[in-house]
């Protein structure tokens, strides 16, 4: 299958070039940034269907962090592309905390170039997918609570709905 546009951003050009070989038959147009601060600027220029994303750059915070800084700042921006995350350190707290921030999938270096393939096969073949009314309503009440630390009374206030009506639509499913 031939997708659109992705854009992989990794510091490492040896990572990039090889991400741009492993992807060459599945995208139209592969654009390679070597810095996360390009990430915005290319995607307001661009048509961009996904992006790959490193959690750890060399020249800002370690551990992921920044990584994960950048996933919410492309989730503000651009909220209908989906951003699967890579990283070299194969950690499992780290990649649930990728995806409890709304990475669509997390990878691994070094990758199975099949695998890597098929998972943001996947990733896109989901976004096409249409969520039912119920299913994005209750993903948006989960996100509000997360962001309100559990406060119903807060979560409630952000919704823009009463306490009450807060707490009967989590105890309908």
């Amino acid at each position: 299958m031939h997708y659109g546009t992705i854009i992989i951003c990794d510091d490492n050009t040896n990572i990039l070039t090889a991400l741009g070989y492993a992807l060459e038959g599945t995208f139209e147009r592969i654009i390679k940034l070597s810095r996360p601060d390009q990430l915005l600027p290319t995607m307001a220029a661009e048509a961009v269907d996904i992006v790959l994303l490193d959690m750890n750059f060399s020249m800002g915070m370690n551990n992921g962090l920044e990584g994960l800084q950048w996933l919410k700042t492309l989730h503000e921006w651009h909220p209908d592309v989906p951003v699967v995350m890579l990283t070299a350190y194969g950690d499992v707290p780290l990649a649930v905390r990728a995806l409890k921030s709304g990475a669509a999938d997390f990878i691994t270096k070094p990758w199975d170039n099949d695998e890597l393939i098929s998972k943001l096969s996947d990733v896109l073949t989901a976004q096409h997918e249409v969520a039912s009314l119920d299913e994005v309503e209750q993903a948006h009440i989960r996100r509000a609570v997360d962001r309100a630390d559990g406060n119903l009374t807060v979560a409630a206030r952000m919704l823009g709905v009463t306490r009450q009506t807060l707490y009967n639509k989590l105890n309908r499913k």
